[in-house]
């Protein structure tokens, strides 16, 4: 989606505020770390240490139309949660951002090791709970949310991807178990349910089913299908509770494509605040 000009410099306005303590977090002027640099849109009125939601975006995407995204943005806000949108690697000769994560790539960056930088960063300059943070992302943000999540279970209070999830080959297993909401549009031809090869085949995208099979196996529970279903006017729920203590394991379709779905931010920290 592309961000006007004007809306820029509305979100500009708006973020300027929360921002000029730290001298840095608003569309215009990121926040930088030793291996990148994040955007940050700050709640009103909240007491004591700010729970937060970082959002990773797609593939060309950046921060700040991340943050200038009004219903991700006003969504978070008015339930009192920071949104902190990081960027993601410059593409030479291309715009926007790429995460480097994918099975048989070169590793660009350690993107757990920048993650953990801009969660560190954000509690310090801006008051951001480290303890409370939700890694969430779209498309191939939603997939780097998944290897993330994989590789770090406990690196976040909580994991919740969308519209993205492992590629070919598959990691044969997590390191440990997770809390984690997946979302996926059920017409979606962009990623699709069952994944795709790209360039050729060069890489592949995963199966989502699949990959709930690898999250249901490092929760530990007790069945392939799911113990619960629930149905809303935008929503089809499938969970898993016969799993090890502490853990949470939900996969949510939506009647729609490859995007965000409207009331999406509400349903997931619905969904994060009764874990």
């Amino acid at each position: 989606m592309r961000t006007s000009s004007i809306t820029l410099g509305l979100a500009t306005w708006l973020f300027g505020a929360a921002a000029m303590a730290a001298d840095c977090g608003g569309v215009d002027q990121a926040c930088e770390v030793p291996m990148g640099s994040y955007h940050i849109a700050m709640p009103e009125g909240v007491d004591g240490a700010v729970p937060a939601v970082i959002f990773l975006h797609g593939a060309g995407g950046t921060g700040a139309r991340e943050i200038s995204n009004d219903a991700m943005r006003n969504g978070l806000l008015s339930r009192g949660y920071a949104l902190i949108a990081p960027n993601g690697m410059g593409r030479e000769g291309r715009g926007g951002g790429f995460w480097s994560f994918i099975p048989g790539r070169e590793i660009l960056r350690d993107e757990n090791a920048f993650l953990d930088e801009v969660a560190a960063d954000a509690a310090q300059k801006f008051g951001v709970d480290r303890d409370r943070i939700v890694l969430s992302g779209f498309s191939i943000g939603g997939s780097m949310t998944s290897y993330a999540a994989c590789a770090q279970p406990d690196q976040f209070s909580a994991y919740a991807p969308v519209a993205g999830s492992f590629w070919r080959p598959h990691p044969a297993e997590c390191t440990g178990p997770v809390r984690l909401l997946h979302t996926h549009g059920w017409t979606d031809g962009t990623v699709p349910l069952e994944g795709r090869p790209l360039r050729g085949g060069a890489i592949n995208q995963g199966d989502v089913f699949h990959g709930m099979s690898i999250w249901r196996a490092a929760n530990g529970c007790d069945a392939w299908k799911a113990d619960r279903f629930e149905m809303t006017e935008s929503f089809w729920h499938r969970r898993w509770v016969n799993c090890n203590e502490g853990t949470a394991l939900e996969f949510v379709l939506f009647p729609g494509g490859h995007g965000v779905p409207r009331g999406w931010s509400q349903m997931m920290l619905d969904w994060y605040e009764g874990l």
